[in-house]
């Protein structure tokens, strides 16, 4: 099974890097053994986007607000595995 790389870039400006790193933190705890890598990458001019194997899936501008915990790691598992229960998160 191969391992999956998460990035998170956020505007350095805005001061979003305790948020990235906050949602990075979540993301390690629940994919632990999925995950190859999960980085955190500064951008600017209001930025804040999640790839998972380089695939966008989730975009601040595009949502008009930042995800919730429970819908990135929603996401995530969509993407890395359909068919994995999230137990509270999928409530």
């Amino acid at each position: 099974m191969s391992k999956h790389t998460i990035e998170i870039t956020y505007c350095m400006q805005c001061r979003w890097l305790l948020r990235a790193a906050w949602l990075a933190q979540e993301l390690l705890t629940t994919f632990e053994a999925d995950l190859a890598s999960v980085a955190l990458k500064p951008g600017s001019n209001g930025v804040f986007e999640i790839t998972v194997d380089q695939q966008l899936i989730f975009s601040r501008k595009d949502a008009g607000r930042f995800p919730e915990a429970k819908e990135v790691k929603q996401l995530v598992r969509d993407h890395i595995d359909p068919a994995r229960d999230l137990g509270h998160s999928d409530r």
